[in-house]
This record gives C-alpha cells, sequence and structure tokens, in this order.
C-alpha cells in the first residue's frame, strides 16, 4: 500500500488514497502512526469518495479512534489531491465528520505551499461540545454559555477552562507564565479523560503575548501532545477574542511553528498556515 507522509507546522499525517481501498483503518492506525515501529504521525488520513463535497477525509487518531475534523490535516490532504492532481482546480470542498469545509491554496513552482480552511462556525452549547452539564458546579441556576473560566483542579494545578467546539471538543486555559514552562504531560491526559467530557476533550494552555500573538501548547485526545494543532488554534483565538485579548486576526504560536487564525466574533474562523510533504513509501502489511 502506497503512502506519502506530509506535515503541517510539525502535525504530520499519513495520507493513504483509499477512493478504491478497504480496510480496517483503526488498526493500520495504530500500526503506522507509532514513530519507532511504523511510519511515525500524528495520525492518518484516508483519502475517500464524496457524493456531497470534491473529496472526503477521514482521520484516525494513533490510538485508532477516530477524530470528526483537523485543520492541519485538511491543508495537508488538500495539497496531496492537489499535488497529485486527483481534483483539477486549487480551491476544493472536503466532506469530513463535522461538515464540509472549503480549502484555499497558494501554489509554488506548481506544488500547494501554503492552505487556507475554513473551519466552520464556533459551537458553545453544553451539548454541542460536548459536556455533562449535570457534572459541572455552578451557582448560577442555569449555566451561562458560552462557559468561560470554568474552574478545576488537576494534580496541583489550577485551572480555568472555557469551552468551545471547532466541530471537535476543546477545553483553553490561559495562564500568566510560559507555555513551555506547563507541565502538559502529566495535567493533558487527565483534562483529556475528565469525567466531564463525554467523548474526550483537546486541552489548549495559551498566553497572550500581544493583541496579535499567543503562544500555546495542545494535547490532543488520541494522540498526546503535538506539536501543532489547527483546530486548537482555532479555539485558542476564539476564546482569546470573546475574553478580549485580541482582535479579529491573531498569529498563535506553537512548538512546530506559527499559524494564523482569522474570526471577527460573529462569522466562520478561517485557519492559515504552511503544508510540505516529507516523504513517500510502500506499507508491506
Amino acid at each position: 500500500m502506497n503512502f506519502v507522509k506530509l506535515q503541517a507546522t510539525g502535525n504530520d499525517f499519513v495520507l493513504i488514497d483509499a477512493r478504491t481501498k478497504e480496510r480496517d483503518w483503526a488498526k493500520l492506525a495504530r500500526e503506522m502512526c507509532p514513530r519507532r515501529w511504523g511510519v511515525g504521525a500524528d495520525g492518518l488520513i484516508v483519502v475517500a469518495n464524496s457524493s456531497v463535497a470534491d473529496i472526503g477525509m477521514r482521520i484516525f487518531n494513533p490510538d485508532g479512534s477516530e477524530a470528526e475534523v483537523s485543520g492541519n490535516g485538511l491543508r495537508c490532504l488538500a495539497k496531496y489531491v492537489i499535488d497529485r492532481e486527483l481534483f483539477s482546480g486549487f480551491d476544493l470542498k472536503v466532506e469530513t465528520l463535522s461538515g464540509i469545509k472549503r480549502v484555499e491554496t497558494s501554489v509554488e513552482m506548481g506544488k500547494v505551499n501554503k492552505a487556507r480552511v475554513g473551519m466552520g462556525m464556533p459551537r458553545f452549547k453544553l451539548e454541542e461540545v460536548p459536556i455533562k452539564a449535570e457534572l459541572m458546579k455552578s451557582k448560577e441556576k442555569q449555566i451561562p454559555v458560552p462557559v468561560l473560566d470554568y474552574p478545576m483542579k488537576i494534580t496541583d494545578e489550577k485551572l480555568a477552562l472555557s469551552f468551545v467546539s471547532i466541530g471537535n471538543p476543546h477545553a483553553v486555559s490561559f495562564v500568566s507564565g510560559s507555555v513551555t514552562a506547563f507541565p502538559l504531560a502529566e495535567v493533558g491526559p487527565k483534562v483529556e479523560d475528565h469525567p466531564l467530557f463525554p467523548e474526550r476533550v483537546n486541552f489548549e494552555v495559551a498566553r497572550v503575548i500581544s493583541h496579535r500573538q499567543i503562544e500555546a501548547r495542545v494535547w490532543e485526545r488520541g494522540a498526546g501532545e503535538t506539536l501543532s494543532c489547527g483546530s486548537g488554534a482555532c479555539a485558542v483565538a476564539v476564546i482569546a477574542k470573546l475574553k478580549g485579548y485580541t482582535n479579529s486576526e491573531v498569529d498563535i504560536i506553537l512548538s512546530g511553528g506559527t499559524l494564523n487564525v482569522e474570526w471577527d466574533g460573529v462569522g466562520e474562523i478561517w485557519l492559515s498556515g504552511p503544508v510540505t510533504e516529507v516523504f513517500s513509501g510502500e506499507w508491506p502489511r
């Protein structure tokens, strides 16, 4: 089986053209994604046919769980599809589990080098994130939406979590100190698997540098800490905008690079950043 590995600000994926293939993709993700025993990736992206969009995408985490969407994954898929002429044109619509997403690409020397993704509207209702409302402690009779700065103590860390769905669930906590020193490996999995989140959650820790820049680290459900996360960057930008930290456009600085997010507080979120092909190969099993 032929595959291609791509990365978008260090968030790397194995892509397979599965338009004419059937496999146990969850099992394959568990085999291919480990960095010492497999190809090494943050996820497996399966290129699929679609009757409602130009192309379909399924994405599987290293633990085999299927994710609804990935902003960086969409940018990788767009490069894969356009560079290999599986689709004619430079802008495409992709069917995902969280709906149809639009991708606009930039081309240099005949190859896609950047992509801008319409990530849809952020959602804040508890059932949309989702969150188990019955487990939330609140002094008010009705929990206000959006939920901002919900207090949670994990190990010795006092977190103020804000919740949003970017087609997948996110919990964002802003801190005053550098995110580099934050014990993400210890706190991340405990937030991910907290009973409050019936479908687990992606966890972002962020610090405001200026009204145009935020630094962040991401713990992704089913993958652990990644160098970058597109939907996570969008979640950070949305919560920052709601809290008055930033304007409508902000750069999210992650370990693997910088992503640009645009959100006017009303409409669709747009995510932009570079994308690169790393190598191609053949999986023997």
